[in-house]
């Protein structure tokens, strides 16, 4: 495709049977104001104000598929069927306004049990509102503060598997149109892939083929009951940022391996699996990880990561480092950052017309 027939960042993107009206998506943020895993008006209004700012896709935050399986006792939840009903009102809102509803499926692994971040983000006991145990692959604390996690059985895995496919028939129940994997951040399944979290000596752990069989048997089984319609994303940590740790390489022969199994779309973030590394933070820092992984495993990704600017993020689009632009903190700052976005590009965008008086002229 030559430089000149490149999409922006105001161009339709089809995946499967969902269209998204352009390459601006809503990144997954935890807000950690649930009990016991429900959607509540705080996520009503989060959410949607993100759909009325005219978001194309709109993602939940880190949805947990075990009650064990969230980050803070105040996690949103999709490991029981009771949850379903409150996120229906948000995914139909969100759908009316335009846009495509997605929902994060994840499990913290050893990084679970854990305080609001407003309240100090530390590791919690039982007494305190959090359990025990937590679980990984090996049993390897994330850092000397956290509790030493039980080391999963083949069994156990097993039944994770199966939870992360519940969870995606209950997403689909509620309306979601994308689901994506969480497979970044230290969370259970990047601490599958690490080599620095996972020393198993079994079919799960050592080998390339084997770190990676978590992950690709969590694709197969979501893949199988979420409708062939709507598309599947993974989330990864391209790179853990440490030696020894996953690297690039190793990330962009994941994503050929996953690709074929149902995996439309990579969303490319990094780090999160050790405590106190040096990261190389600044705008766009990790765009160059969604180009690698675009390029060489010929897949659809999403760049992460401070982009804040409307030319920065076009620019990421037209010149094919990623597919979509995935916002997080932007969308904090200004909810309504695709109308802001468009007028700054010249762009024609459908305003909420509630809101078309104060179109830019």
């Amino acid at each position: 495709m030559s430089k000149s027939t490149m999409a922006h960042l105001f161009e339709p993107l089809k995946l499967r049977s969902i269209e998204l009206p352009h390459r601006i998506v809503v990144s997954p943020m935890c807000q950690y104001s649930s009990e016991d895993g429900f959607a509540n008006d705080w996520h009503f209004v989060h959410l949607g104000s993100r759909a009325v700012g005219r978001a194309a896709a709109v993602i939940t935050e880190a949805t947990a598929v075990t009650a064990d399986g969230r980050i803070s006792p105040q996690d949103l939840g999709i490991w029981k069927d009771d949850h379903v009903e409150s996120l229906r009102r948000i995914f139909s809102f969100i759908t009316e306004q335009g846009a495509i509803p997605g929902m994060q499926l994840a499990h913290a692994g050893r990084k679970a049990s854990t305080n609001q971040p407003w309240n100090g983000g530390k590791p919690i006991s039982p007494s305190q509102g959090g359990w025990t145990p937590i679980v990984a692959p090996s049993p390897l604390p994330f850092s000397e503060s956290y509790q030493t996690p039980h080391a999963l059985s083949v069994a156990e895995i097993s039944q994770i598997v199966q939870a992360f496919a519940a969870a995606a028939r209950r997403a689909e129940a509620a309306g979601a149109n994308i689901i994506e994997l969480h497979g970044a951040h230290g969370y259970l399944v990047h601490s599958f892939l690490s080599p620095l979290s996972n020393q198993r000596t079994d079919q799960y752990g050592g080998s390339f083929e084997n770190r990676i069989r978590f992950a690709c048997e969590i694709v197969a089984a979501v893949r199988k009951v979420w409708p062939e319609r709507y598309p599947l994303w993974m989330r990864i940590s391209a790179t853990d940022w440490v030696q020894g740790g996953w690297t690039v390489e190793e990330s962009v022969e994941f994503a050929r391996r996953l690709k074929p199994l149902g995996v439309d779309l990579f969303d490319c973030s990094s780090g999160g699996n050790v405590p106190g590394v040096r990261i190389p933070v600044g705008p766009g820092y990790q765009v160059a990880f969604a180009e690698q992984v675009r390029r060489q495993a010929g897949v659809m990704t999403g760049a992460v990561g401070m982009i804040t600017d409307p030319a920065q993020a076009d620019q990421i689009v037209r010149s094919g480092q990623s597919d979509v632009v995935i916002l997080a903190r932007q969308f904090l700052r200004e909810p309504y950052w695709p109308l802001l976005a468009a007028s700054a590009l010249g762009q024609e965008i459908k305003w909420p017309v509630q809101y078309e008086r104060a179109k830019p002229k």
